[in-house]
């Protein structure tokens, strides 16, 4: 399979679960675009905004999340789930809002929900 279509430049991804694998991989997978230089945000939504907070023995996912942020990626939570959940945001997993989330989904290339 090729790379990336040259044509992308920003890809965002909706993370809304918290199942360990899944999240790991979209982690994987945009620290590996950052990588190839696109520019990704990662916006947690519904049970997403739990990924910080998942551990588990095979997916380290906190560590992936870390990764992601220090190679330039863009981290976003859904304040009105953090609040459901009685959570706050973070240092790496700030408080957002749809508004956040509609300029991610209207303004990146490629949009791709984790669920």
């Amino acid at each position: 399979m090729s790379d990336t279509p040259d044509d992308v430049e920003t890809l965002g991804i909706v993370l809304e679960t918290a199942d360990p694998e899944r999240a790991w991989n979209a982690f994987r997978l945009g620290l590996t675009a950052l990588e190839d230089g696109r520019d990704v945000s990662v916006f947690l939504l519904g049970e997403g905004v739990e990924a910080e907070e998942i551990t588990d023995d095979r997916f380290d996912v906190r560590d992936r999340m870390e990764a992601f942020d220090e190679a330039g990626g863009e981290l976003l939570a859904c304040g009105t789930c953090l609040e459901m959940r009685k959570r706050d945001g973070s240092e790496v997993c700030p408080i957002s809002t749809m508004n956040d989330l509609l300029e991610v989904v209207t303004t990146a290339d490629r949009v791709l929900t984790v669920g």
